[in-house]
């Protein structure tokens, strides 16, 4: 710097003062700074021009320091008058030695001398070095800071405990994760629904909006959850226990309460990846609720195939179903009509006794076959997931110790992932543990006893459920009865059960005989 340039400026200084959230303590705050920087002024002869206060703002980076950029930019606008800026310490201005070089440059470029009041500073080499070694010591010092920091999140973690703001359902009780009182069982609960596969993403969303369940996001504001809020809410393993972070590759166990079972958690988790076999049949599909008309889209047209929908006369005075093409050879079919032919239907192929009781009897046997091979399942996946526990910990420690880099760890843990859900899944008897065989015969016998009774006394959805699970496609009304409906195989092979040559399983659905009225109600 050109002293002669210095010597010919007004003696005029602008003071830069900052402190951060925890440094305001006794001897450190922004009045004892300016105080200290008022008395170098006068001692040195500068008369203070502009004082910039940065209060409760970390020195790590340059961004997010609005008052230091203000002094920044005041100087180069004012670099004619202005001969130095006083700083308490070299740290105030950065606590990295990389932005401090590059503001002391900013300031060397505008003619501008750096003070310091409790460091020796100046433009000789000596005091140059001086002035990097402290910049240094102070990157040091938080560096080091960082670090305990860092070490003390991990330690943290891996003693069990959870950092950061607790998954739905959970509350932070001096830095435990404890249950919400408010919401912990109704997340639960929706948990349950997710796990009997009848529940779509979107779907549970709206149950939980519906029980005042909300998230927080956008500085802690409440907000209606979304299918992809709560995808991750089941894809968490939290909730099972088990704490997971994006930094630190080890999985352990948390301290907190499980809100579900592991085996529970992973059958959820198939059931979002696809595996659920849980399949609604294609009648129930796209079947707009309408009591008026519980046959609309069920019944197709017999002249031409189309869906039959239902509508009631302009002055409401009379309900007919009709085909939505308007084919020539159709024509309007009163309620009553259709559904006193269909419960004739259902009662002419509902199972004899003899029928229900060797299906029965069959179901019995399987069940306890079933059992007995999901009990050698589970013992050999427990000894299938201690080996997977064992390999994972094995790629953790390489992972750690330098051997795998962190994309082949990543590979290779997703691998070992994959299959650990496997196991897991083939662990969950949940089904076979929530329904009672007895329970389940008892409804069969009742269910199967006179399908068009059944029919007559269920409600909408069940209706649908009904005939989804007898007719493989839509019945197909003739003006009038029902004729050439495909029957599903599986229960084509109730119904034929005492017959050993009764087709099971034909893909293409069974035929069954043209019943139609022969003496319709006109």
């Amino acid at each position: 710097m050109n002293n002669s340039l210095i010597n010919s400026k007004p003696k005029k200084a602008v003071v830069y003062l900052r402190v951060s959230t925890e440094e305001q303590v006794d001897n450190f705050s922004l009045g004892t700074q300016e105080e200290l920087c008022k008395k170098k002024a006068l001692t040195d002869g500068y008369e203070i021009i502009e004082t910039f206060r940065e209060e409760g703002k970390s020195a790590k980076t340059i961004t997010g320091r609005p008052e230091l950029v203000r002094m920044l930019e005041y100087c180069r606008k004012n670099k004619k008058s202005i001969s130095a800026v006083l700083v308490y310490r070299v740290d105030r201005l950065s606590r990295l030695a990389s932005d401090y070089l590059a503001i002391r440059k900013k300031l060397n470029d505008c003619d501008i001398m750096l003070i310091s009041v409790s460091e020796p500073t100046g433009n000789s080499p000596t005091e140059k070095l001086m002035e990097t070694i402290f910049a240094g010591i102070a990157q040091l010092d938080n560096d080091v800071r960082s670090e305990r920091t860092s070490n003390g999140m991990r330690a943290r973690f891996l003693s069990g405990l959870h950092t950061g703001i607790p998954p739905l359902g959970y509350k932070n009780e001096n830095g435990y994760i404890v249950k919400d009182s408010e919401t912990f069982d109704k997340i639960q609960k929706a948990w349950e629904l997710m796990a009997t596969g009848s529940k779509t993403l979107r779907e549970i969303a709206n149950i939980m909006n519906y029980w005042g369940i909300r998230e927080k996001r956008f500085k802690g504001q409440a907000y209606p959850l979304r299918s992809q809020s709560v995808s991750r809410l089941f894809r968490n393993k939290f909730y099972m226990g088990i704490l997971t972070s994006a930094t630190y590759p080890e999985e352990v166990m948390g301290q907190h309460v499980p809100m579900v079972t592991k085996e529970q958690f992973y059958r959820v988790q198939a059931i979002i990846d696809g595996r659920n076999t849980n399949i609604t049949a294609p009648l129930n599909k796209k079947n707009k609720d309408n009591t008026d008309f519980p046959l609309r889209r069920i019944v197709s047209c017999g002249k031409c195939g189309m869906a039959m929908t239902g509508a009631w006369s302009k002055h409401h005075s009379y309900a007919y179903y009709f085909c939505r093409a308007r084919c020539k050879s159709s024509n309007n079919v009163p309620p009553a009509i259709m559904e006193e032919a269909l419960v004739k239907f259902l009662r002419e192929i509902t199972p004899t006794m003899e029928c229900l009781k060797l299906f029965i009897a069959l179901l019995r046997r399987d069940y306890m076959k079933r059992v007995e091979i999901l009990r050698r399942q589970k013992a050999a996946a427990d000894v299938e997931l201690t080996k997977l526990y064992e390999q994972r910990q094995g790629i953790i420690e390489k992972n750690l110790g330098g051997v795998y880099s962190d994309e082949i760890f990543k590979e290779q843990n997703a691998l070992i992932e994959e299959k650990i859900i496997r196991a897991r899944m083939t662990k969950d008897d949940t089904l076979v543990k929530r329904y009672n065989l007895e329970e389940l015969v008892k409804f069969i016998e009742q269910f199967f006893a006179d399908l068009g009774k059944t029919y007559l006394n269920a409600s909408l959805t069940q209706k649908r459920a009904l005939l989804s699970s007898i007719f493989a496609s839509k019945l197909a009304w003739s003006y009038p009865g029902y004729s050439n409906c495909q029957i599903s195989p599986i229960y084509q092979a109730i119904r034929d059960f005492p017959n050993s040559s009764a087709p099971v399983g034909d893909p293409k659905g069974i035929r069954t005989p043209d019943y139609r009225d022969e003496n319709p109600v006109s």
